[in-house]
């Protein structure tokens, strides 16, 4: 699903910087158990709000988050990692080329 059209500025501003610095780090609030995996809105804190198609339990709903990002800002899932939250619904994302 693409994101919202208010989110576009959002993604361009990721590609931006992955673009200049190679990489770009941004907040996610993901919430689990949803119906279908989708970028909700993006918070006053600037963080992403993402619900996510898995359950949250052996990291199932950190590999949909991942897959998601990597789908919708067009990079491999290899170059997203989720450097801090792992187990929180609060993460710190970091995409690189």
């Amino acid at each position: 699903m693409p994101w919202p059209l208010k989110h576009v500025k959002f993604k361009d501003e990721i590609r931006l910087k992955i673009k200049e610095k190679g990489e770009a780090y941004f907040d996610v609030k993901a919430r689990p158990g949803a119906a279908k995996s989708q970028i909700v809105d993006e918070m006053a804190d600037g963080s992403l709000k993402i619900d996510l198609a898995a359950a949250p339990e052996r990291g199932k709903a950190n590999d949909e988050l991942i897959k998601l990002l990597a789908k919708e800002l067009a990079v491999s899932k290899a170059s997203i990692k989720i450097v801090a939250g792992k187990t929180d619904k609060k993460k710190l994302v970091k995409v690189e080329l």
